[in-house]
């Protein structure tokens, strides 16, 4: 599937969801035995890809005496995501960690929103086409940088943490205002081309690796390089209140998730076929295998430096409420991972 027709199933997922989902669904947690789970698109989500194509969630769910049934929702945008969750048309979401930290953050005291698991580690490369940036340093105010969430999402706030640590705490938004909202399949398509204000993109994979095949296109920053090694990109999370009225509901999406991981790790070639099959993706098993297999990238359950954004994040004054340890913001089913 190419960029733009990615792009428009994307819109069309939205909207669906947007005046469907939202509008029909109850408010509140739902009965044990039904999951209702939001998605986004790309590799960062395969864990989940394969819990729905292997039929996990209903495996576990039987082990524990439960039919459960799982109603699948794809959308793009944390913000809708977070909105969708507190709503309670949502059981489950899934996003980066600062987005996942903010809402925790916003409903501290009320629905107590937490996260589940981590999705896996990988890093977010920023990317440029002009060969005069070499670090973040030698971007101005001609360039334009391409992220999903201007100011608000992952690669937002790992820019603004760079920021900080280049320009100090109180210019921690000095990108801000050459950072532009943009799809990834759309800024990747631009950096790509060139000619266009797109400079630079905060990519993620799929995306950065089809990008850096092309000459013009170079790395200047790793999200690995601001957060001191492999770390989390994305994370699930519910309410408080889901978490406390369906225990074998989650118990069982947990266990799926375990077995996910463990899958992915052992036969990444299945691994492929499923992401393929499961995003109607015309890049090649290849190129997949390749991204799965990257060393840099470890499909886990296990949170890795989310505590670094927490920090990071309160000591900006991102976050209103300080976490003293990762345990503060995760479900406690998550406590036997060596998380950090």
């Amino acid at each position: 599937m190419n960029y733009s027709a990615k792009h428009n199933k994307l819109k069309t997922a939205v909207a669906a969801f947007t005046l469907v989902g939202l509008g029909l669904a109850p408010l509140g947690a739902q009965a044990e035995g039904t999951l209702r789970i939001a998605q986004q698109f790309g590799i960062g989500y395969l864990l989940l890809d394969v819990v729905r194509d292997q039929h996990l969630i209903e495996k576990h769910g039987k082990a524990l005496g439960v039919d459960i049934n799982v109603d699948w929702r794809t959308l793009s945008g944390a913000t809708a995501i977070n909105e969708a969750l507190i709503s309670g048309a949502l059981d489950v979401a899934s996003a980066g960690v600062p987005p996942m930290l903010t809402v925790w953050d916003r409903t501290n005291g009320k629905q107590n929103i937490k996260a589940i698991a981590s999705l896996g580690s990988m890093p977010n490369y920023l990317l440029s086409n002009n060969p005069a940036v070499k670090t973040i340093a030698d971007l101005s105010d001609k360039d334009r940088i391409a992220v999903p969430a201007a100011g608000v999402g992952f690669q937002s706030r790992t820019l603004q943490i760079a920021s900080a640590e280049r320009f100090g705490d109180k210019d921690y938004r000095h990108f801000d205002n050459i950072t532009i909202s943009l799809p990834h399949p759309d800024a990747s398509a631009a950096l790509i081309a060139g000619g266009s204000e797109i400079s630079a993109h905060f990519s993620s994979p799929p995306f950065q690796y089809q990008a850096l095949e092309h000459a013009n296109v170079h790395k200047i920053l790793s999200s690995y390089d601001v957060l001191g090694g492999q770390a989390t990109f994305n994370v699930l999370y519910a309410t408080e209140k889901f978490h406390n009225d369906n225990p074998k509901t989650y118990q069982a999406f947990y266990d799926a998730l375990a077995e996910a991981s463990q899958l992915v790790k052992n036969n990444k070639k299945l691994a492929a076929e499923i992401y393929l099959r499961s995003e109607d993706s015309h890049l090649s098993t290849e190129l997949v295998q390749k991204i799965i297999s990257d060393p840099e990238i470890d499909f886990t359950i296990a949170p890795e430096r989310t505590f670094v954004y927490a920090e990071k994040l309160y000591q900006l004054g991102v976050l209103k409420t300080q976490a003293h340890s990762w345990k503060d913001y995760f479900f406690p089913e998550a406590y036997n991972q060596p998380g950090s």
